[in-house]
């Protein structure tokens, strides 16, 4: 049975780390692997005593004992699974790995520093250590002040902050012809490293003292998001500590694409690299391929490659 190659996303869920979630596909996919049936054992001539009692030997076929399983061991002791944009233990959602071939296109898409979406939740009232729910807590304060009016003033400045550092780092000269057409295709965004930047953000619920946000965000970490709900607190003249990190897109991969854990499975995980295919291929070619048109042959390639894996 052959190994299948190309990228999906799995769901992580909180609680979690990342190394197991990779651990646990890989050991699925290893299983299923082994108790597939493989190739017969070869078989070789040998000269054995007659079966009658008759003196003389006669000459008979018999498996190769090196070709037994309990001899041999498993087919597949290893698989190379790659992880994409990793997610702290505590954080949950949209988890991209790449096996065989997959593992080159994971480069190609780290490469492209494609926006993230995130729902984060809140809580006004208090504030703790490591700016979450569960942190040793630091302080209590009010919070009957805040209004959703007032939260949603906070993020906007966020937005407008971030929105200038998005123009500084993508070295962009915003009154060229170059510029029009990059925004035009969406692809204003830095292409190196950056400090993480806010792309949009907004409200999406709001209940004292509870509130959540859907955050789009380049080259950030969990705990950066954490710090905003902590710094969105302040702001408010309160404190808060943060509920909550879901990751529901990464990249071109969404909820919809996540595989849950009674999908770790070699067929569920066979279609689910088929189904994203085309749209890894067409994000690949319009951001990379932007950049250096060199690049779109060696691209379409390990795609070919990694689809025939």
């Amino acid at each position: 049975m052959a190994v299948p190659g190309g990228l999906f996303a799995v769901y992580k869920p909180a609680g979690v780390a990342w190394g197991r979630v990779r651990g646990a596909v890989e050991t699925a996919l290893l299983r299923e692997l082994n108790a597939a049936p493989g190739r017969p054992p070869r078989q070789h001539v040998r000269f054995l005593p007659a079966p009658d009692g008759t003196t003389g030997l006669v000459a008979a076929r018999v498996p190769v004992l090196a070709d037994h399983p309990l001899v041999r061991g498993p087919r597949f002791r290893r698989l190379k699974i790659g992880a994409g944009h990793r997610l702290d233990t505590k954080a949950s959602g949209v988890f991209v790995l790449g096996i065989g071939h997959g593992n080159k296109l994971l480069t190609h898409l780290y490469n492209c520093h494609l926006t993230k979406v995130y729902t984060v939740g809140g809580l006004f009232g208090k504030a703790t250590d490591d700016f979450s729910d569960t942190g040793n807590l630091v302080e209590k304060t009010t919070f009957d002040h805040i209004t959703r009016e007032k939260l949603e003033r906070i993020v906007a400045v966020i937005q407008g902050t971030n929105h200038k550092a998005l123009l500084m780092y993508s070295n962009i000269d915003m009154k060229t012809q170059e510029a029009y057409e990059l925004a035009v295709k969406g692809l204003i965004r830095p292409m190196g490293k950056s400090p993480p930047i806010i792309t949009a953000i907004r409200c999406l619920q709001f209940a004292l003292p509870e509130f959540q946000l859907e955050i789009h965000c380049l080259h950030e970490t969990q705990q950066y998001l954490r710090k905003i709900v902590h710094e969105i607190g302040l702001e408010l003249k309160s404190s808060a500590v943060c509920t909550q990190v879901r990751r529901i897109r990464d990249g071109v991969f969404t909820l919809d694409d996540a595989l849950l854990r009674t999908q770790w499975n070699l067929q569920s995980i066979r279609n689910a690299i088929w189904d994203c295919q085309l749209k890894v291929k067409t994000e690949l070619e319009k951001t990379l391929g932007h950049q250096d048109k060199s690049l779109l042959p060696k691209m379409a390639a390990e795609m070919a490659h990694a689809a025939d894996g």
